[in-house]
């Protein structure tokens, strides 16, 4: 690898012990991901202690929605990560420096559509979630001022992509630490001192995005190695779109279907009236810590299988997964004690609501049990994707977990003797082991033909 490449916080994925570089790359990812979620629990806590359980279940009615809108965008960035690694990896800084420019114009001109659709659409939208007559007019507000920011959630975002595809995740830690602590002391000030409620809360999230792009921003601007962002120099590059758009486009694609089949059980879990909607949202966020945790693995799994192909380093591609996996099935079984032990205290932070805590637990003890699978589920998908296929896993995911779930809601659910919300919780880690299970096989296939192709015609 080109060492003109290299900066201060970037790892050498190509090289050493794959175990300590990928706790090196994912710890700082973790402890990110989870303070971002501190946070944002802070937000749920906020509200649903001082604004009451209607502008609680208002905040975990929309977000279903906005993972379904920004999703197929955000999976873009997964594009900019595998594009980038391999030609890191590769050595190949003009097109490194072209990904990068790239990358941030197709953020801002993301940010704008978004922001536009989800202020104008915002009503209709959750009208056709059938949310609650009783918290629809709180979750229109909190909608639409979460959109505002929008742009600078995908700024932040493309540019997270950049960094840790050259193995820089310490200073995303850094970034979200500064964004969360504005955020919380924001939501005490809004929420509490002003009244404001749920709006007082998207400002907060709002402002905080803000500031987090804003860092990511000028780290690459002050950046000395082949990351730099020049803003004078940003356009969009017609290769390299392509190119982020074949591999993210499919992850994109696949994230918004499965938050299409989220925004189906959420409607089924809206039919079940505002304390399991208050109930369902907090146990979610409470997951949310657990999904975080496994998530870097994942993204370890993406950078890491990139940047060796890029260097033509296949000898260590098997390991990567492997290493992967222990790590994130270890992360996901010890998260699952601890919600089994204390699921009861772990829900009673969010409410007052004995009703409301009985709910969240409920669904907190089924999914969260299993939810080792869904991590090692995400790695091998990254894997893949570092591999440069995006489609397979794709597919296999759209029909493993969203068609399956569409079956079970319409199917199983539909019927008299399994109407229940323990029987919508049961139907993911169902889909979880079914879409592991085909998603290795895939690897294993892929893995061989691409292995083989590389080395007859070169990195």
């Amino acid at each position: 690898m080109g060492k003109s490449l290299q900066g201060k916080y970037s790892i050498d994925m190509c090289t050493g012990s794959v175990y300590g570089k990928m706790l090196r790359f994912a710890l700082p990812l973790m402890l990110s991901g989870i303070l971002q979620l501190l946070f944002n629990a802070a937000d749920i806590i906020v509200v649903g202690n001082f604004a009451g359980d209607e502008s609680l279940a208002a905040v975990g009615a929309t977000t279903t929605i906005i993972n379904l809108t920004v999703t197929l965008f955000i999976g873009l960035s997964v594009g900019v990560n595998v594009l980038t690694a391999n030609y890191f990896g590769a050595g190949m800084a003009d097109d490194v420096k072209s990904t990068v420019h790239t990358a941030m114009a197709v953020s801002v001109v993301s940010g704008i559509f978004l922001t536009v659709i989800g202020i104008a659409f915002a009503p209709q939208i959750l009208h056709m979630m059938k949310v609650p007559d009783d918290v629809i007019d709180l979750s229109v507000i909190y909608l639409r001022t979460y959109f505002s920011g929008m742009i600078a959630v995908m700024v932040y975002n493309f540019g997270s992509a950049v960094l840790r595809a050259v193995g820089d995740t310490q200073r995303s830690l850094y970034f979200l630490t500064a964004s969360g602590i504005i955020n919380v002391g924001l939501n005490l000030i809004f929420v509490i001192v002003f009244h404001w409620g749920v709006f007082g809360v998207g400002l907060a999230t709002v402002i905080s995005q803000v500031v987090s792009a804003a860092l990511v921003v000028i780290t690459l601007m002050k950046e000395k190695s082949a990351i730099k962002l020049s803003l004078n120099e940003l356009k969009i590059d017609k290769h390299k779109l392509l190119r982020i758009i074949q591999i993210g486009l499919p992850a994109g694609l696949q994230g918004m279907l499965f938050s299409f089949s989220n925004l189906l059980i959420q409607s089924s879990v809206n039919s079940f009236g505002k304390i399991v909607i208050a109930g369902n949202s907090a146990s979610a966020n409470v997951e949310g810590f657990a999904f975080t945790a496994m998530n870097a693995f994942h993204q370890g799994a993406v950078a890491f299988t990139g940047q060796n192909m890029g260097a033509g380093r296949y000898d260590r591609i098997g390991k990567i997964l492997r290493t992967s996996l222990i790590y994130v099935f270890i992360t996901g079984l010890l998260f699952a004690v601890v919600y089994n032990v204390f699921s009861y205290e772990l829900i009673d932070l969010y409410t007052n609501s004995e009703e409301v805590i009985k709910a969240g637990v409920t669904r907190l003890i089924i999914i969260a049990t299993a939810y080792f699978l869904a991590g090692m589920m995400d790695v091998v998908v990254g894997a893949i994707r570092g591999l440069g296929y995006s489609v397979v896993p794709m597919i296999v995911s759209v029909f493993g977990i969203c068609v399956f779930r569409v079956f079970w809601i319409f199917c199983i659910f539909s019927q008299e003797q399994y109407h229940t919300i323990e029987s919508i919780y049961y139907s993911y880690p169902i889909s979880w082991i079914l879409t592991l299970s085909v998603q290795l096989i895939c690897y294993f296939v892929i893995k061989v033909k691409v292995v083989d192709k590389k080395r007859k015609t070169g990195p």
